[in-house]
């Protein structure tokens, strides 16, 4: 069984990118981030037509995630239990499309877009913190629930938990800059404290492995990138993990992602 991991920046900008990926990679279960679309106008075809089951968690042009399944899909659930809402400046409060989980093949699947905290005294920084830390309190209630569960945490963390996940740490604490820093690092993890287990890095080791550049500063062709998207197994699922990629290829080109699709195989 594969399972992967993909932040497309625009669903309906990618979709032809994002069927041959699927024809290509032959994965049976993808998370989805940054979809950037609403229920109503998510290309629901594009997924049919390659036999995938999906479901999709969109509010409006910014965020939404969404899992495609082919090895079944149900007790879909939009959002975490108390999952935080952001509201700046006087504003309500809203929740935003940011997880979306669903069982696929046995396993308990979540698609993840961790928000991005701006800068390192933003109002988002804090919002960014709270929300990890609420995700792992109920991500460590399954394991103390079902110790056997197979749960796969996926998507785009907005972290980088290690110096050479970025590509060159200097710069970016002396520019101040957010994904880097301590209370970040350390609300990633937290989640290995919980029990789950990044289970692409033995098979992806490091350092200029990256599965993130900016379309900025020509950073692709520089190598100059940041590894960002994680699948975080629970005990049980990290013990049937036989590989793991980072397909950098899917980077390349007229049209791509800022993000490449991570990939892991399971055993039976």
């Amino acid at each position: 069984m594969r399972i992967a991991t993909w932040n497309v920046n625009s669903l309906r900008a990618r979709a032809d990118r994002v069927e041959s990926w699927l024809e290509r990679s032959d994965v049976d279960v993808l998370a989805i981030q940054e979809t950037k679309c609403r229920d109503d106008n998510f290309p629901w075809e594009l997924f049919e037509r390659m036999g995938y089951d999906v479901a999709h968690f969109g509010l409006n042009q910014w965020n939404g995630v969404a899992i495609a399944s082919r090895v079944g899909l149900t007790d879909v659930e939009r959002t975490f239990v108390d999952q935080p809402v952001f509201g700046k400046g006087g504003v309500d409060p809203i929740q935003e499309a940011r997880a979306i989980s669903a069982t696929c093949g046995g396993i308990r699947v979540w698609s993840l877009y961790v928000p991005n905290g701006r800068a390192l005294d933003d109002e988002h920084m804090h919002y960014k913190l709270h929300w990890l830390d609420v995700l792992n309190q109920q991500a460590g209630s399954w394991l103390e629930a079902d110790p056997e569960a197979q749960i796969a945490l996926m998507g785009d963390f907005n972290i980088a938990p290690q110096d050479d996940d970025v590509w060159d740490i200097d710069f970016f604490i002396q520019e101040g800059l957010t994904h880097v820093s301590e209370p970040e690092r350390a609300a990633f993890y937290a989640f290995e404290k919980t029990g789950f287990i990044d289970v692409v890095r033995p098979h992806t080791p490091g350092p200029g492995v990256y599965t993130y550049w900016d379309y900025q500063k020509l950073r692709f062709p520089k190598r100059e990138g940041m590894r960002i998207d994680f699948i975080l197994g629970s005990p049980a699922l990290a013990k049937r993990v036989v590989s793991a990629e980072i397909d950098r290829e899917e980077r390349k080109g007229k049209g791509a992602s800022d993000h490449a699709p991570v990939i892991a195989e399971l055993s039976a």
